[in-house]
């Protein structure tokens, strides 16, 4: 009687595994260097949504029932804080209405027409993606809402990000302090421009390339200018924190700290109505931004405006 062997046949795992490794290594390097995979990811963030809706369920579980157990003491003083808070809000939007007119009035005295921003799109924050090199964050609108790439996005206190990415329900937001993220600024007190470019933390930008001579103190409102067509003038980026001249550079070192609150928004805007600019201005891969402003160009104009 002859007994079989157990294990005659070479397993082909090693093979499979192999196979694998390569079509991996292959896509990698097609997502890295090319625009190839653009859509395929649009369509991967599509398939991949309601897996996102599934994993805030328990969150937003937590809230509701969070206010259905809320003693009516607490919501009695949240209530009359909701009243103050309006009051101060509507003085505000008194005072913003009358500078608004006023603007407007001296825009026509210019020949110039108001381009300020009227419709936006409300979006939340669901994500934040799991990159220690990048600073993006995922919302809740996508393109089937009117979210394209390119656009800006705001929340209450200053400039937030532009999308880089859109899927059908979801999108991606590069805030603008990620370290290969600039945009051209200016000052509000004086109109001087420069670029203001991320550091890759959430609480610092930098602006670059300013002459020493540049008329720039700490305090100052930095502001979007406008330029390159990126960014809706006049909406606030952040207050320069700290100015520094060294003995032996021909520039000086200023620090903004960001007026949005990047950390801790929940719910941003996303202009829908601002020119979008052409596709071939936004670099498709996560690592780059073309802000459309040479930071040299930018540079030597303000020299020469600090000349005169």
């Amino acid at each position: 009687m002859q007994i079989k062997a157990l294990f005659v046949r070479e397993s082909g795992a090693g093979y499979l595994l192999t196979g694998l490794a390569l079509v991996s290594l292959i896509l990698v390097t097609l997502d890295t260097s090319t625009r190839l995979l653009e859509s395929v990811r649009g369509a991967i963030g599509t398939l991949v949504s309601p897996l996102v809706v599934v994993a805030e369920t328990p969150y937003l579980l937590g809230d509701t029932v969070g206010e259905v157990v809320a003693s009516r003491e607490s919501l009695r003083d949240t209530n009359a804080q909701l009243e103050r808070r309006v009051l101060e809000l509507s003085q505000i939007s008194q005072q913003f209405l009358a500078m608004k007119k006023e603007n407007e009035r001296l825009r026509e005295l210019l020949g110039s027409r108001a381009r300020l921003p009227t419709e936006v799109l409300i979006a939340e924050l669901i994500g934040v993606v799991p990159n220690p090199n990048t600073h993006q964050v995922i919302i809740d609108k996508g393109s089937d809402a009117g979210v394209l790439v390119g656009q800006a996005v705001i929340d209450a206190q200053g400039l937030f990000g532009q999308v880089v990415e859109v899927s059908q329900f979801t999108a991606r937001v590069l805030l603008i302090t990620d370290a290969s993220h600039a945009l051209p600024v200016q000052v509000n007190r004086n109109g001087v421009r420069s670029v203001a470019g991320g550091t890759g933390r959430r609480d610092e930008l930098e602006l670059e390339n300013v002459p020493v001579t540049a008329d720039i103190r700490p305090g100052d409102l930095i502001e979007t200018s406008g330029l390159a067509g990126r960014f809706p003038v006049g909406y606030p980026v952040g207050y320069v924190a700290s100015v520094e001249v060294a003995d032996t550079s021909a520039y000086a070192s200023i620090s903004v700290r960001p007026t949005a609150h990047l950390d801790r928004s929940r719910h941003v805007l996303v202009l829908l109505d601002q020119p979008v600019p052409d596709s071939g201005a936004i670099d498709g891969s996560d690592d780059g931004f073309d802000t459309g402003v040479d930071e040299s160009d930018a540079a030597g104009a303000q020299a020469q405006e600090d000349g005169a």
